[in-house]
């Protein structure tokens, strides 16, 4: 539809041109800059402009309504980043789900189409975040919306093709946004993104744990994971003394003992989420040997004690309210840890969100989504990690997708990109990146092996690195 639309409006211009042709022009208006440009959008705001060599990067604020049904009922900031190469140039736009960095980076679609980039801060991630804060507005429609209303409000000055992508919880994101605004973009790169369609039916975890990486890597992770547990008592007694010397607290998870156990239980899911079989060299091989040092120090670096403190999980609380209300959270068994060990397993996500805070789970939000895709897919790249656990429950595509791929990069993990494609898959992701963005040369267009990004890699601006959140949260 809308590369329709601008092949009318490019006619237009040129019969218009054509029939003035030989007549006396005023000279041209100077260019306005492209900081003004964007400034002269209604409820756009600078917070700062930083210099970085071939772009103009902004950080901006731009004013949303609480409800988009009820935009009268008040309005909030929400920061947002542009990373300006040209007009000219297709826009990538990027959410990672959470909070947006204030630093320039540029995303993968971003450096193969070679184009622009805006990045959206999540609503309700501080500091984009409505005070007081109405929960009841933090849902997957409203977030679509916010993303919808800033591509109408840039569109005019981006005009060439859009593509949306994000990771993880950024990666579901770019999902929702096209499956209630289907005709914003003209591309969709979702990368590791979780499809929880039934929140009570996760056995897909178990059978990936049972298989994923090598028996020895999977023997030595239970081994520390089941040893941490064991010796609860003495390693508890370091927990407390850490917790004490940072002002650690536990009010919203309950308990010093139930934030010790859901750090051990994310143990080997983290390990998997951002770590490779490479990685099990630095993994005790003997654990039922090894000191308590040894023990902590290795849950610590992998899960991290700090994450379940009231501190840790602050930063998060957005996360778990719409993990307990729409997105749904895995929960997975233990088979090499004897029950008599675990005293409250998996715990959901309301444990992990303040008490004055209301809940209720909507079971048709994920199905619905799994539905649309299926049936209604256009353009639309999904790409996995072999060896991440969030890629358990994939999307699928159905009989009524057109155009739209799922791909899984051999041995990755939570950070897969098309980069670590088999080198044929890698070729025609790239290919029809380029090709959704407008931007696909004639020869990419007969030969799609012949597809590569567009920029030159930028050791700096292109940073491939896993955003280091919390085990068990995509």
């Amino acid at each position: 539809m809308r590369k329709a639309l601008r092949w009318l409006l490019a006619l237009v211009v040129l019969i218009g041109t054509v029939s003035t042709a030989g007549a006396a022009t005023a000279a041209e208006p100077k260019a306005v800059d492209i900081k003004d440009r964007l400034l002269s959008i209604p409820g756009m705001s600078l917070i700062e402009e930083k210099p970085y060599t071939g772009y103009r990067f902004f950080v901006l604020n731009y004013t949303q309504p609480v409800d988009h049904r009820r935009p009268y009922k008040g309005t909030f900031q929400q920061r947002i980043t542009v990373l300006h190469k040209d007009v000219s140039r297709p826009t990538v736009f990027y959410t990672g789900g959470y909070s947006v960095s204030t630093n320039p980076s540029r995303r993968e679609p971003t450096q193969i189409v070679d184009g622009n980039q805006v990045s959206m801060e999540y609503r309700y991630f501080t500091p984009s975040r409505p005070e007081p804060a109405d929960w009841s507005k933090l849902d997957i429609w409203q977030a679509a919306s916010d993303q919808h209303r800033i591509f109408k409000a840039l569109e005019p000055i981006y005009s060439e093709n859009w593509i949306s992508t994000g990771g993880s919880k950024g990666g579901m994101t770019a999902t929702y946004y096209e499956r209630f605004y289907p005709r914003d973009m003209d591309g969709v790169v979702a990368y590791v993104a979780p499809n929880d369609v039934v929140n009570r039916e996760d056995s897909a975890y178990d059978r990936f744990f049972a298989r994923v990486g090598t028996e020895e890597c999977r023997d030595r992770l239970n081994g520390v994971q089941r040893e941490a547990l064991v010796r609860r008592a003495p390693l508890k007694e370091k927990y407390e003394a850490y917790a004490a010397g940072n002002g650690y607290t536990f009010d919203t998870i309950g308990s010093l003992d139930r934030a010790y156990e859901a750090v051990v239980l994310d143990y080997v899911w983290g390990f998997w989420q951002y770590s490779t079989v490479k990685d099990c060299a630095d993994i005790p091989a003997d654990a039922k040997n090894a000191t308590d040092d040894e023990i902590w120090n290795s849950v610590d670096s992998i899960s991290g004690f700090s994450f379940y403190t009231d501190q840790g999980l602050a930063p998060y609380t957005p996360y778990y309210y719409q993990a307990g209300t729409q997105l749904g959270a895995p929960t997975i068994h233990f088979p090499h840890i004897e029950k008599k060990y675990i005293r409250y397993g998996y715990q959901p996500p309301r444990n992990f969100v303040p008490r004055d805070i209301d809940m209720r789970f909507q079971p048709w939000a994920m199905r619905d989504v799994d539905n649309w895709v299926k049936r209604n897919a256009r353009h639309m790249l999904f790409v996995y990690g072999e060896n991440d656990p969030w890629g358990a429950e994939p999307f699928r595509l159905g009989h009524g997708a057109r155009d739209s791929y799922v791909m899984t990069a051999p041995g990755m993990n939570h950070g897969a990109n098309v980069a670590g494609l088999v080198p044929e898959e890698k070729a025609l992701a790239t290919a029809r990146i380029l090709d959704w963005a407008g931007v696909a040369s004639e020869k990419v267009q007969v030969n799609p092996s012949a597809a590569e990004p567009l920029a030159t890699f930028d050791a700096k601006l292109d940073k491939r690195e896993v955003q280091r959140e919390p085990a068990l949260r995509p």
